[in-house]
């Protein structure tokens, strides 16, 4: 039985050993000080940052990178915004040196985000699978962002790709999980020859109770940035989200009771001793 603390308790990402399964963005925050107490407070121990230039800037000049513990955060660069594999490769290159300058572990992966089109953020499958062969050649460990299309899903694993990323809905909407039955057959295919093969959860989490269906569905991890930058009270959102993934992940190894279509007695019907007299 797995015990908070225990090596089963992590996730393991290539080099990467995370304590927490809950991975949080840093963007759409109204200050980089309330992004700083929401990261605390999520308990989250890899943050993912889009390394686009202008993205790491805010409109007073202000680097993300220096509201960001260094010491106790790893960096999952991210290539938000790229609508083609050339772009994507371009700007996980420029992510690498980023952190390489800044001697955090995280030079060395990179999440792949490669979009089809501006309205509905939703992955391109052939530009992806493009993106993802080259930067497995160049040495990265490749966390792939991908619709919940199980042969998708399968072609990125046998590309190289370290971890399948697939979304539970569309980016940003907060709709949740809205195929299960998708998510629970990605996890057939991705595991079906090593149980041990990481697959995430990764954009459309709206809220705690979307986090802890993804894990019970028996997802190893979930990245999450609008569900908790967009709350009304983002650091009490991002509490939620911390508690919600805990509580997800011991329910899937606890392993839920059947459903049955008729009801079952509680108490025992049969061994009850009879009242005297």
């Amino acid at each position: 039985m797995a015990t908070i603390g225990s090596t089963e308790s992590s996730l393991i990402l290539g080099t990467h050993h995370l304590n927490s399964r809950l991975i949080v963005g840093t963007g759409k925050y109204a200050t980089y000080e309330l992004m700083q107490e929401s990261l605390e407070v999520s308990g989250a121990d890899v943050i993912t940052v889009a390394v686009r230039r202008e993205r790491l800037i805010d409109s007073d000049g202000r680097n993300i990178l220096d509201f960001i513990d260094l010491d106790k955060y790893t960096i999952l660069p991210n290539t938000a915004g790229c609508f083609s594999a050339e772009d994507a490769v371009r700007v996980a290159r420029m992510g690498r040196e980023i952190l390489r300058g800044l001697e955090n572990p995280g030079a060395d992966w990179v999440k792949i985000e490669v979009l089809g089109d501006t309205k509905t953020l939703l992955p391109d499958p052939v530009a992806t699978l493009e993106a993802t062969k080259q930067l497995v050649d160049e040495g990265f460990s490749v966390l792939c962002y991908s619709t919940d299309d199980p042969i998708t899903a399968k072609r990125l694993k046998e590309a190289g790709a370290t971890s399948v990323m697939p979304a539970g809905s569309p980016i940003g909407s907060g709709q949740g999980i809205l195929n299960p039955n998708n998510i629970r057959i990605c996890l057939e295919y991705l595991k079906e020859d090593d149980a041990d093969y990481p697959v995430i959860v990764d954009a459309g989490v709206g809220t705690a109770s979307d986090v802890t269906i993804a894990m019970e569905l028996g997802c190893d991890g979930v990245l999450l940035n609008t569900g908790i930058a967009g709350a009304q009270d983002p650091v009490r959102m991002a509490r939620a989200m911390k508690n919600a993934i805990e509580s997800g992940r011991d329910a899937y190894l606890a392993g839920r009771i059947p459903k049955k279509l008729y009801a079952t007695a509680s108490s025992p019907e049969t061994g009850v001793i009879a009242p005297k007299g």
